[in-house]
């Protein structure tokens, strides 16, 4: 046989096998693209954006955007290393970083980058994202713009992390539901040891009623039980935000001026700023009798080092009932003196129309009621007074006594006075014919 006719037999045989095998080995090095060592991508992993190159890692997207990078320009949207680990907020942080929300971490991650070269010089304010959505540049805050730039793209750093519509919503859509699935604990059943019968529940409270519970029972409990007051129970059926409206008027008062040593004891010396606002979400009213800070000077450092004397005092000064000034000027005036419930039980303030103003306690120990409604939002209630309460069973300590050329009534009070002159006046030009002046 000829050996040229062999050989174009064995090249006929062979170049259907050549053709076949060639296509694949170039389909196997398309399917993983060499990156370039002076990308951006590989910029955006050396460089000072920590976080962001971390989550980009966390969420599984190098692969990704190495694929990208080979057929488009990245303009990446780098947020600064503070966005991410102090002002991100900690409950949506870690919604990002549970495994079941790896596709809001990755369209987050993703919202970053834009697939085209940006170079923030006038240009469209609208630009299609990775993730699918559109991004207004307009509205972000660029605080390096053109951080890093590589043939192949450019690094913005931004003030803040950017969070697209729906991430959002998955996260709102989250804590709602979180918010809701929560099972409150129930106790075993009782059975009435007369019937031997199971007890019937209590009917459901309706949202805004009174607590059926009186105050003290929703209370926790005091220094002579424990030396830091623990949570009191709970109903679970918070209809009102407490811890709002505490925050509030303490605000208030720091902002009224002369009752700082007051809201300094009820935040930092005592936990009763907590304790309130548990209360009244719980729907109890509070009427708080603040001494102002010329009061609170008189206290010694011995009555406030005592293990409990800070809350005892403080709860002395808080009736479980909304008073107003009106309120109870009008009851001191129609009843003469009254005794209002305070939460040191069993001790009871005494108040009574003095001067034309309300005066509580008795004797050295009382106190005018001088700035009046400091605070009403309807549940609680603030009215600043000019002294220190103490039980009257209790010796009243020398140090928050007047003396007696300084013991009048405060500047507010003289204005009433002199209405009450007038009033008197009239009384007597006009007689008894006046409910009023009998």
């Amino acid at each position: 046989m000829d050996f040229p006719l062999l050989s174009l037999l064995l090249l006929s045989l062979l170049s259907p096998a050549l053709s076949q095998s060639t296509p694949s080995s170039t389909s196997t090095s398309s399917s993983s693209p060499a990156i370039n060592s002076n990308s951006v991508l590989v910029a955006l992993l050396d460089s000072h954006y920590t976080e962001l190159a971390e989550l980009v890692e966390k969420a599984l997207l190098l692969q990704t955007l190495e694929s990208t990078l080979t057929v488009h320009n990245l303009t990446i949207l780098a947020p600064q290393n503070a966005a991410l680990e102090r002002d991100l907020d900690p409950e949506f942080k870690r919604f990002l970083l549970e495994p079941r929300n790896l596709k809001s971490l990755q369209t987050l991650i993703l919202y970053h980058f834009i697939p085209s070269h940006v170079d923030l010089q006038p240009s469209p304010n609208l630009h299609p994202t990775l993730a699918g959505e559109v991004i207004p540049l307009s509205q972000t805050s660029i605080s390096e713009p053109k951080s890093i730039v590589r043939p192949d793209g450019v690094i913005h750093g931004v003030k803040q992390l950017l969070i697209p519509r729906s991430v959002q919503e998955d996260f709102n859509r989250r804590r709602s539901l979180a918010s809701i699935a929560a099972v409150l604990p129930s106790g075993a059943p009782e059975v009435d040891p007369r019937t031997h019968r199971l007890k019937k529940p209590a009917p459901p409270v309706p949202a805004g009623a009174p607590p059926v519970l009186p105050i003290y029972d929703a209370m926790a409990p005091g220094p002579n039980i424990a030396p830091a007051p623990a949570p009191g129970p709970g109903s679970g059926k918070h209809h009102f935000d407490g811890h709002s409206q505490v925050k509030d008027f303490i605000q208030t008062l720091l902002l009224y001026g002369g009752y700082n040593e007051f809201a300094d004891i009820l935040v930092n010396l005592t936990s009763l700023a907590t304790e309130m606002g548990r209360l009244v979400s719980e729907g109890y009213v509070l009427t708080v009798l603040a001494p102002n800070d010329e009061a609170m000077a008189r206290l010694t450092t011995d009555q406030l080092s005592e293990p409990g004397a800070p809350e005892q005092i403080l709860y002395y000064h808080m009736i479980p009932e909304y008073q107003t000034e009106e309120s109870m000027y009008n009851a001191v005036r129609r009843f003469g003196k009254l005794k209002y419930d305070t939460l040191r039980l069993p001790h009871k303030v005494m108040a009574r129309e003095a001067d034309g103003s309300v005066k509580f306690g008795s004797g050295e120990g009382s106190a005018y009621l001088f700035d009046p409604d400091i605070y009403t939002d309807g549940r609680i209630s603030v009215q600043g007074i000019d002294a220190v309460l103490f039980p009257p069973d209790e010796a009243v300590p020398p140090a928050t006594q007047f003396p007696p050329e300084d013991r009048k009534p405060p500047v507010i009070v003289k204005k009433k006075h002199k209405k009450g002159r007038i009033l008197e006046a009239a009384c007597q030009i006009l007689g008894s014919r006046i409910t009023y002046c009998q």
